[in-house]
């Protein structure tokens, strides 16, 4: 059988699998393709390519249907016959971490190769792609914008995220509420897909239960091409007691929409990081939003009694 002979089976029963799940329409269970009959044997091969067979193929097939980036995927990247699969199981069930995926030869394995592609493709992303503006108008949240201007930028100058652009600081000064006790705003970092999956369940929880509390919040918004210090120039421009920024963090392959918020009392441009707490991990398989939302509630009149953060806290 010629190598072009071989394709055109292996493609035939790909597709006979396809139909068999209402996936194709077009292709006839039993119909030849070429010169060479569907249900004709396929070949093993013992020259370490992977062999076909119509149980392999059936397999990748159902594959197929499914999203590589999501768990149901990635539960079928399997190495054959593990000594405790119990233990294995257990160990896959406590982490997000690629285990017990296996190998072929020297090389990981094709589904593992894929999933491990379309996660890197969502990281990317995550930081790449832009803000939604639709969502931050149904949020209500103006959008202002540090002093890089465009992504390449944000990536490559983290002291311009740092600062706020003379746009940003009329609109504090204009339209924001002055000495607030608390401000909150939201901001991209390095994941706006953070953004998008979080910030309407976390914010309104947390806007709502301050607000229910008595305290005196701060007008919320939106930082464009925001780092974690852009918090010091907000409190200075809005002269607030405590800030909290709900900042996208760096995506990684287990997680791109992670996001987390930090909290410093008395921030100033300048003051040292182990002044800041954070709460991390926000998303739908860590810490779900609205959970989120409620601890950052008790967290943030907490801080505002005590008047410190971070590693003078003792939680």
């Amino acid at each position: 059988m010629t190598r072009e002979q071989l394709i055109e089976q292996i493609t035939a029963q790909v597709l006979s699998a396809l139909k068999e799940q209402g996936v194709s329409e077009d292709f006839v269970p039993g119909k030849p393709v070429g010169d060479v009959p569907v249900e004709a044997p396929v070949p093993q091969h013992s020259t370490g390519t992977a062999a076909f067979t119509e149980t392999s193929v059936r397999e990748l097939a159902s594959d197929a249907l499914k999203d590589l980036a999501e768990s149901e995927y990635k539960e079928t990247i399997q190495f054959d016959d593990p000594q405790n699969p119990l233990a294995l199981k257990a160990m896959e069930r406590s982490t997000t971490a690629r285990i017990g995926i296996g190998r072929d030869g020297e090389r990981l394995t094709t589904k593992a190769m894929l999933s491990l592609r379309a996660d890197h493709a969502m990281a990317k992303d995550a930081v790449l792609k832009p803000v939604d503006e639709g969502l931050l108008q149904r949020m209500d949240l103006p959008l202002i914008q540090s002093k890089c201007e465009d992504i390449d930028t944000h990536l490559t100058r983290p002291d311009l995220g740092r600062q706020l652009s003379d746009e940003a600081k009329t609109f504090l000064r204009e339209r924001c509420e002055k000495n607030p006790q608390i401000q909150v705003y939201v901001s991209d970092g390095l994941s706006n897909s953070a953004v998008e999956h979080n910030i309407e369940d976390l914010l309104p929880i947390l806007m709502d239960g301050l607000k229910a509390d008595g305290i005196r919040v701060g007008t919320p918004f939106f930082v464009k091409y925001g780092r974690v210090p852009t918090m010091d120039a907000v409190s200075e421009a809005v002269g607030a007691e405590l800030t909290c920024v709900l900042l996208g963090e760096r995506p990684g392959l287990a997680a791109s929409d992670s996001m987390s918020a930090y909290i410093t009392y008395g921030a100033y441009v300048g003051i040292p990081e182990s002044k800041r707490t954070v709460v991390s991990n926000i998303h739908q398989h860590g810490i779900q939003p609205v959970e989120a939302g409620a601890y950052l509630v008790e967290l943030l009149e907490r801080i505002l009694n005590e008047q410190k953060s971070g590693v003078d806290l003792q939680l």
